[in-house]
């Protein structure tokens, strides 16, 4: 294995539109990613790439052993339409001993059924959905990440109003009970935010909070 020392190591079983994306998201990071599908043309994307690739038959309990996959930290399985497989591949990690093993699913029978066993479960297309929905209510945020039905983390361009003041003259906390976790600015996000940070109109600001203070925040900049 080529892992960088502390590196986390992830496998990702099926590497199509879903998975494919994991992988080179994973890697763009600096992490170790196994990535492992029955269609070699899906992999093609990963040969030029860090990622250990390996083409399978099947699914079979052996076949994963002989990519290493019992070695990662993480398995994403992003095989979706193939149900059965879908449950034989995170069947088959959690048997080898992955200690975390995340499923794409298709319906909420496929969901429960994983659940059982003992995998964690995603709805990309339900989450990507709820996000764009939830988005396009607020005012201001240009991306938004639902934590849970109550909590929630977006971004907000820095309101005009805003430009010159220090996070301690705007009293954020104190006035709406949510927290300024990051600034980002140029694509590069800044978490050492303290009381005399200064915001600029060129600045994302990441703030974290209820959706009902996040809310009471967005429209009284906005008003």
């Amino acid at each position: 294995m080529r892992k960088k020392e502390g590196n986390k190591v992830f496998g990702v079983i099926g590497t199509g539109r879903f998975g494919l994306a994991v992988a080179q998201e994973l890697l763009q990071r600096g992490m170790y990613v196994i990535a492992i599908d029955q269609d070699q043309q899906r992999l093609k994307p990963l040969y030029e790439t860090d990622a250990e690739v390996f083409v399978i038959s099947d699914i079979s309990r052996e076949s994963l052993m002989e990519t290493g996959i019992q070695e990662a930290d993480t398995v994403i399985v992003g095989i979706g339409k193939d149900v059965e497989n879908s449950i034989l591949a995170a069947l088959n990690c959690l048997e080898l001993g992955v200690k975390q093993v995340i499923c794409k699913v298709i319906s909420d029978d496929h969901a429960k059924i994983l659940r059982k066993i003992g995998a964690e479960v995603v709805f990309p297309e339900i989450e990507i959905g709820r996000r764009t929905a939830i988005r396009l209510c607020e005012r201001l945020a240009e991306d938004i990440l639902p934590l849970s039905e109550e909590f929630s983390i977006i971004q907000i361009r820095t309101p005009k109003d805003l430009e010159g003041k220090s996070v301690k003259e705007i009293r954020i906390r104190e006035r709406y009970g949510i927290s300024l976790i990051a600034v980002v600015r140029d694509g590069k996000a800044n978490g050492s935010v303290g009381p005399d940070t200064v915001l600029h109109e060129e600045e994302i600001l990441v703030l974290s909070g209820s959706n009902k203070d996040l809310d009471r925040f967005q429209r009284s900049i906005a008003d």
